[in-house]
């Protein structure tokens, strides 16, 4: 999976280990891509929604160390985050590579589930496997891999910047959809943050999409924006659907995904020779090689640090950590784009950013206040 992978994220109290079963379900119906790490799923399309295990209660950490330990995680899921990103998008730049999607797809399913599997063992104990039959997940399944692939993809035919400033878009249609769906309201104060946030996505598109009479300067094809708006709709549905399946068959995310990612690779390996257009593999370079190994270990490692991330902080903290990554990987994208820094595509950035930064912060108010 990759990037992102985003969006960018995000499940309430899934976040509030303490919370109790009766809350927890009181929040299904509403998920917060901005609080929700889905593989990939969410600005970054590895970001996954961990629940912590359920385990008897052990003696708490001194203070001082679970907040060391935070942090170093926190900056750890940042950096593999920044770096899946980059390193994906260096991986689709070969045009030998580009339309080998699914294959890739395949690839980081079983780098998930090897994360999982090594953290369901004694040695770990982060949760206890639980099966459930094939059938009953095969359409969350389906929507996983379409959650993977349409990012990816979106990646691939996109500027690093206008594919994470996309994936902002994220958190209005789920929005949208659990109102179609579930008649689950908003703050006004967060709709009208939304309202820029989806006006600064539109701007990016328009300028970012448009061709540079300078060939060095990268822009976003129509391909680009047509995939990002197709993985914004799959997102969304994943996210969805995660939050149902979750109260359906009584598992954790953990426990879901364990079960969900050797199926989507399983499913993908059907269709890959009917789809992927494969390279001569003895003629694919070494650092090439290299950067995929890097991207299933960046995988692995935001996996693995976004559970601790969800255990050990609180939503302000995972909110802050996911704008952070958010505008980092905008940043980076921007510098290495070769625009200079009065190109108006900045403008439809900082909006974008400036709205969903402010729908957080509302949100973190209105939860806060005992709203739901």
């Amino acid at each position: 999976m990759s990037s992102s992978s985003s969006a960018e994220v995000e499940s309430l109290d899934e976040k509030h280990p303490h919370k109790t079963s009766h809350d927890e379900d009181s929040y299904l119906s509403m998920k917060e891509p901005d609080e929700m790490d889905i593989g990939g799923l969410g600005e970054d399309v590895e970001r996954i929604e961990l629940l912590p295990p359920a385990t008897p209660a052990e003696p708490a950490p001194a203070p001082h160390s679970t907040t060391r330990s935070s942090i170093i995680w926190m900056i750890v899921n940042t950096l593999a985050t920044i770096g899946i990103v980059f390193t994906n998008k260096a991986i689709f730049s070969d045009p030998t590579l580009k339309l080998a999607q699914l294959t890739f797809a395949a690839f980081h399913f079983f780098m998930t589930w090897l994360t999982l599997f090594t953290l369901s063992r004694p040695k770990f104990g982060m949760f206890v496997p639980k099966r459930v039959a094939v059938k009953q997940i095969i359409p969350l399944a389906i929507a996983m891999s379409l959650n993977v692939i349409l990012p990816n993809l979106s990646l691939a035919f996109s500027t690093v910047t206008f594919y994470q400033v996309a994936r902002i878009l994220l958190t209005p249609t789920v929005a949208l959809m659990n109102f179609v769906l579930y008649k689950s309201t908003l703050p006004r104060g967060a709709i009208l943050a939304l309202i820029p946030a989806c006006l600064g996505v539109g701007m990016v598109a328009y300028y970012d999409s448009k061709p540079s009479a300078d060939a060095s300067i990268k822009t976003t094809s129509s391909l680009g924006v047509i995939f990002a708006m197709s993985g914004i709709f799959a997102s969304s549905l994943y996210t969805v659907w995660i939050s149902s399946y979750h109260k359906k068959l009584q598992m954790n995310s953990m426990q879901l995904l364990f079960n969900q990612a050797p199926l989507a690779a399983f499913m993908l390996l059907y269709v890959i020779p009917f789809v992927d257009t494969f390279p001569t593999w003895t003629e694919v370079p070494i650092n090439r090689w290299g950067m995929i190994m890097m991207s299933g270990f960046f995988a692995c490692v935001i996996n693995m640090s976004q559970f601790f991330i969800i255990a050990q902080t609180g939503p302000v903290s995972s909110t802050v950590v996911g704008h952070g990554k958010t505008c980092s990987i905008v940043a980076l994208g921007w510098i290495t784009s070769g625009r200079a820094v009065g190109d108006k595509s900045i403008i439809g950035v900082l909006v974008a950013v400036g709205g969903i930064i402010t729908y957080s912060i509302v949100m973190l108010k209105h939860k806060a206040a005992g709203g739901k």
